[in-house]
């Protein structure tokens, strides 16, 4: 764990890093995400950087985007999500963005859905104080197939 995480507001010149990132085949099976193309790319985070639920924050390890942490409201909670290109892997850079998220972004409880099979990001997750707090059967379809998840939630203090 070396190499410095700090979180900032996103810049439009972090776009195409974040596409670039969300097209990585291994992280589309790790989060059970399909990729978007392009233009659904750029429309989709037009709306959300614009919607004033949704906290976002690009992840800048020793200088490069290295992804990105947002909250946003879903069925009526507050949730939290990241995501990392792959190259970024294995390094703590999830678990360091995410605290030093949550340290700036107070609102509890936060509520986290993750694929059940991707057990590093159920790690980073209760690394930063999450439990798991349920399953959830129909998380995702991906390639045709039902995802089974995790629900992970963080109380507030």
């Amino acid at each position: 764990m070396t190499g410095d995480v700090h979180l900032r507001a996103v810049e439009d010149d972090d776009l195409p890093v974040f596409f670039e990132h969300q097209r990585d085949p291994d992280a589309n099976r790790m989060a059970a995400f399909p990729p978007r193309e392009r233009d659904a790319f750029v429309a989709h985070w037009k709306k959300i950087l614009v919607d004033p639920t949704s906290v976002i924050r690009t992840i800048v390890f020793e200088g490069e985007v290295a992804g990105n942490v947002l909250s946003f409201e879903h069925g009526g909670q507050r949730e939290v999500g990241y995501w990392l290109g792959r190259e970024y892997y294995g390094k703590g850079i999830a678990t360091r963005a995410l605290a030093a998220f949550l340290a700036q972004f107070p609102v509890r409880p936060l509520y986290a859905h993750v694929a059940k099979h991707n057990r590093a990001s159920v790690r980073v997750l209760e690394k930063c104080g999450f439990a798991v707090v349920g399953d959830d059967k129909s998380f995702a379809t991906l390639d045709g197939q039902t995802v089974e998840g995790v629900i992970l939630k963080l109380e507030g203090s």
